[in-house]
């Protein structure tokens, strides 16, 4: 009794260990990877591709930009003004060369302008300002542009990939095998979910973008507008 107990205890876990196996290996077959299945998506995955890297390149390029245009020396503002009201003009321009801002290239233009018509130095602020912010907006609409058109792209190349499966199932003689069938359809929907992967963070991006820009502009009205009160006060 005990022998057989025995025996049954050492041929279970080898058994179980060749089911495990042998499951193993059946999912390692049925398995695709991640590279075969882009390749299985066809003509469209090139220019989805393509649009990755764009939007990448876009987003990383306008995100570094924006952080470098969004810092603006602590106490910037105010030292221009005690400067102006010192009569340091040229302090306060060397200041504002020596800031790599849109703000600073606002405020150094008003300085200039100086002993001219408040109006006419308002209007000079304002000009700055419409190129600095058509700087900051450089290569958005692209982005937005990507955002929009990779889900399209990606159903469009489902389209066709589903006319050349129907295609395929329409001329193969007798029964048409589930495999053909299947196989056809999943290749076909690879492009939209790759479409909907790169339209999807592309948005998301942009509208970032977008809000980080306004901050920047925000700030940029605020220090405009502090800079001609200043120009009004009594001092001057």
């Amino acid at each position: 009794m005990t022998s057989l107990l025995l025996q049954i205890t050492t041929s279970a876990p080898a058994d179980t260990t060749a089911a495990l196996a042998d499951g193993a290996e059946a999912s390692a077959e049925n398995s695709v990877h991640l590279i075969d299945l882009a390749l299985a998506g066809g003509w469209a995955m090139i220019p989805l591709v393509l649009l990755s890297l764009a939007a990448v390149y876009i987003f990383l390029e306008r995100y570094l930009t924006l952080k470098k245009a969004a810092k603006n020396p602590e106490g910037f503002n105010e030292r221009i003004k005690s400067m102006v009201l010192a009569g340091d003009i040229n302090g306060a321009k060397m200041l504002c060369a020596q800031t790599d801002t849109p703000v600073s290239r606002m405020i150094s233009k008003g300085i200039s302008r100086i002993g001219n018509p408040l109006k006419n130095i308002e209007t000079s602020i304002e000009n700055v300002g419409k190129i600095e912010i058509s700087k900051l907006e450089k290569n958005l609409s692209a982005l937005a542009t990507i955002a929009g058109a990779a889900p399209m792209l990606g159903f469009l190349g489902t389209v066709t990939g589903m006319i050349g499966a129907f295609i395929a199932i329409a001329q193969a003689e007798g029964s048409v095998s589930p495999k053909l069938l299947s196989s056809g359809i999943y290749e076909a929907m690879v492009t939209t979910a790759t479409g909907l992967i790169i339209g999807l963070p592309a948005y998301i991006g942009y509208n970032y973008l977008v809000s980080k820009i306004d901050s920047i502009v925000h700030s940029m009205e605020y220090s405009s507008i502090e800079f001609l009160d200043l120009l009004q006060e009594p001092q001057l």
